[in-house]
């Protein structure tokens, strides 16, 4: 089994940074993809920034240029460095891992979720 677990939401000031960091643990084979999705009140779940095993990346029109993804393969971990933070980035912040069984399944795993608040 393969757990998630987030850290480094808070609030901020417009204008401000924050570094989420997303850490697997368990069982884990091959991890193909990492992501970020967040959710504000009221809204759907969206992608915010993803990256893949060969470190391709990709980000919603939103938040191009003041997110920067990545990722450390030996730690399992995955980072969302967000600058310039803006009241509409308000959100829970769900970090997903998309893994790979040694059987060959492919499956997702979410992490619990971190509260990011942008408001002076």
């Amino acid at each position: 089994q393969v757990q998630l677990v987030e850290s480094g939401g808070g609030l901020v000031q417009p204008g401000g940074s924050l570094r989420l960091s997303c850490v697997a643990s368990g069982s884990i084979f091959s991890i193909n993809g990492m992501g970020w999705y967040r959710q504000a009140p009221g809204k759907q779940r969206e992608l915010v920034a993803s990256i893949t095993s060969a470190g391709s990346t990709n980000y919603a029109d939103s938040v191009k240029g003041r997110f920067t993804i990545s990722r450390d393969s030996a730690k399992d971990t995955v980072y969302l460095q967000m600058n310039s933070l803006k009241p509409e980035d308000t959100a829970v912040y769900y970090c997903k891992l998309d893994l790979l069984s040694r059987y060959g399944v492919r499956y997702a795993v979410w992490g619990q979720g971190t509260q990011v608040t942008v408001s002076s």
